[in-house]
């Protein structure tokens, strides 16, 4: 429900502000609007001022603005029949036209870029400095890592080629999506380059990869004890440390599971810290495929003292720096959407519905991550928008700027047709959406 809610104020609040930019440009150029919905029929609630109704529908993925003498989702081809009207949309001038199309994909760039300079000023920056985690013994690494063949242990030290600061570099969408990307890692005292495979920002992305790729090296602390488990039948509690295992002395939790995985013995030994008292356990593990405890997922105080760096920003810094973030997250859509077009991507991987966004907003209300969100969810909504598909923003664009150039306007008939080709295109991408969207939930 909290994931629902998060959603439907996100996407009410950027459909709001992208048909209020038509609405606006629309009555400022004298054009007549005859309604602004927020969601789709049935009405649920409405009130009139002026010549405008305003509307809270039902569905609530997505909205409207109706201009009147505009060929539009509405398809009221009987008032097209009558005389155009001074204050008709198809009466005005064409650059006024396409001021008023283009007005709700300016809006949602605007609000797009405020929302990140406000979460720049807001919230800063909190980075991990990669050089601590190498100096701590590099980098555990997951299944997804070990696709690709980093291996634990391995000390990242460069990207592309170049060098780079924090932990975040590492998994940034423009790291993941660059062309013949690869990492140098430190592997022993060898450097070795380790390619990123072009679709893997895929694998990357999936919901059974979270957390999989790689993460800092912790200390082998018992966090809780799985109920039943072998380290709950043996006695062991939260707190407790791991020493050493079969007589390895161990510092990282890695260690503790590729020991025992790879010892294959009927017992075990093991020597624990329980506060300041050294505790030895040789226990019989035939059967077992787990000691069953969950470690410490968060990192000590003492290292994250050395390992994190803050950064805050005075409202006036948090202008370029927000807005510079902004059109760098616009250009990693744009060039995952490139990725998806050439087929580089699979678009059945690659494209979220209403539920796929909906798990990225999380379980908890986390004003943080549903601005940032937001912010990235108006931008998409944007460039998405300009695309040249007749039922969207920029098919109108595109047959507006026909018009402008050749001084020759598209027939009724010919805008009605594309309109009705546009809505059955766009209904069966939100079909194969929201299917795909079911698909991967299973």
């Amino acid at each position: 429900m909290i994931m629902l809610a998060q959603l439907l104020l996100s996407l009410s609040f950027l459909v709001a502000v992208h048909e209020m930019g038509h609405l606006l440009a629309a009555k400022y150029f004298g054009m007549r609007v005859e309604q602004f919905s927020i969601g789709f029929p049935p009405k649920i609630w409405s009130f009139t001022k002026g010549e405008t109704e305003y509307a809270l529908s039902a569905i609530p993925l997505g909205g409207y603005v109706k201009i009147s003498g505009m060929i539009d989702e509405s398809l009221d081809t009987e008032a097209m029949k009558l005389p155009p009207q001074p204050y008709e949309f198809r009466a005005k001038p064409a650059w006024q036209r396409l001021v008023v199309m283009l007005g709700g994909i300016i809006v949602n760039v605007v609000v797009g870029v405020m929302i990140f300079i406000g979460i720049t000023y807001t919230y800063g920056d909190t980075y991990i400095l990669k050089d601590v985690i190498n100096k701590n013994g590099g980098f555990y690494v997951g299944p997804v890592g070990e696709s690709i063949g980093l291996k634990t242990g391995d000390k990242i030290v460069k990207i592309n080629g170049e060098n780079f600061d924090y932990l975040q570099d590492i998994v940034n969408p423009e790291t993941l999506l660059s062309t013949d990307g690869y990492y140098t890692v430190d592997r022993d005292g060898q450097l070795i380059d380790i390619a990123i495979p072009a679709d893997f920002i895929q694998k990357f992305n999936k919901k059974s990869s979270a957390g999989n790729f790689l993460w800092m090296r912790l200390s082998p602390v018992i966090a809780e004890v799985a109920k039943g488990s072998f380290a709950e039948k043996v006695g062991l509690r939260t707190g407790d440390k791991f020493l050493e295992v079969n007589g390895i002395p161990v510092t990282y939790n890695d260690e503790v599971v590729s020991i025992y995985k790879a010892s294959n013995l009927d017992s075990i030994t093991f020597n624990i810290l329980r506060g300041n008292e050294t505790l030895s356990f040789h226990e019989y593990f035939k059967g077992e495929t787990s000691i069953g405890f969950y470690p410490n997922a968060v990192p000590s105080q003492e290292f994250l003292k050395n390992a994190e760096q803050k950064i805050t920003y005075g409202f006036f810094e948090s202008i370029p720096k927000g807005t510079g973030r902004a059109f760098s997250t616009l250009a990693v859509q744009v060039k995952a959407f490139g990725r998806v077009v050439t087929g580089a991507l699979s678009p059945k991987e690659s494209l979220s519905g209403p539920i796929g966004i909906m798990q990225a907003f999380g379980g908890e209300w986390d004003w943080s991550r549903f601005w940032s969100l937001t912010g990235v969810l108006s931008l998409v909504l944007a460039f998405m928008n300009l695309l040249p598909i007749p039922a969207l923003d920029g098919g109108h664009v595109m047959f507006l700027s026909y018009e402008i150039v050749s001084r020759r306007k598209p027939t009724d008939k010919f805008l009605e047709t594309a309109q009705k080709v546009g809505m059955v295109f766009l209904l069966a991408l939100m079909v194969f959406i929201f299917a795909n969207d079911i698909i991967k939930l299973f």
